[in-house]
């Protein structure tokens, strides 16, 4: 994560007023405008504003300043903290804004229904609700289910599709596919392939001896038409 300077606006009040570092040196270290903060130096911005010191808050040395008096074109670099503050971990249910906060329900149907295999921890994490409340629904007993209608919590801005596929990608992990499901399903058992197999070389070999016969009879009849002809010939 970035640093970033504190109070960058009071921070420019006592530049300012404390220093000869050009508008363009104040303006570049604190994220502003060159001309606010030449309105900072007329008077006319950030009136009431108290000017806090960089150095007292360790963000700026006096050598950095001294520097940048002694060449314009040099920009101030934030010091580094001397004590790193761990990023705080997010608990609990993720935050919902208000304005969205009535959709939570549709999700959790949603959810409910086309993702029966996350579990009421995965779905609190995607939009932000309690465990109770996903009870609730999957058992119909919401005050509101009547009028309850799945809604896909991505469309709705609750969570984001990446986060919506990791957790299907957690709750899936270990469980059979439904190709290899349907697979198993088609095979079929030892004993009923092997019927299958010899009756069908029963009946194939019934309908092959059937038209050996009708062969050999339209032969017979051939040739007796052939002497037939050769008689009247004669």
């Amino acid at each position: 994560m970035a640093q970033q300077l504190l109070m960058p606006k009071a921070t420019a009040v006592w530049l300012v007023d404390n220093t000869s570092l050009s508008f363009e040196q104040v303006a570049d270290f604190c994220t502003l405008h060159p001309l606010e903060i030449k309105a900072i130096a007329d008077g006319e911005s950030a009136q009431g504003i108290k000017g806090m010191d960089p150095i007292m808050t360790g963000q700026l040395t006096r050598e950095e300043i001294s520097r940048g008096e002694g060449d314009e074109k040099y920009r101030l670099k934030l010091s580094l903290p001397k004590v790193r503050v761990p990023e705080a971990k997010r608990k609990g249910p993720r935050y919902t804004p208000v304005s969205k906060r009535h959709d939570r329900p549709n999700a959790i149907l949603w959810l409910v229904r086309n993702h029966p295999e996350l579990k009421d921890p995965q779905i609190s994490r995607l939009v932000g609700t309690t465990k109770n409340t996903i009870q609730q629904i999957r058992e119909r007993s919401h005050w509101n289910s009547a009028n309850l209608q799945p809604m896909d919590p991505v469309t709705l801005g609750l969570c984001s599709q990446i986060d919506l596929d990791m957790e299907i990608e957690k709750a899936s992990r270990g469980m059979p596919r439904l190709e290899e499901v349907a697979e198993e399903e088609r095979l079929l058992s030892a004993a009923q392939t092997q019927n299958y197999r010899g009756r069908t070389e029963s009946e194939d070999g019934e309908l092959d001896a059937a038209a050996v016969f009708a062969k050999l009879t339209a032969m017979k009849r051939t040739q007796a038409d052939v002497d037939a002809d050769e008689d009247e010939q004669r």
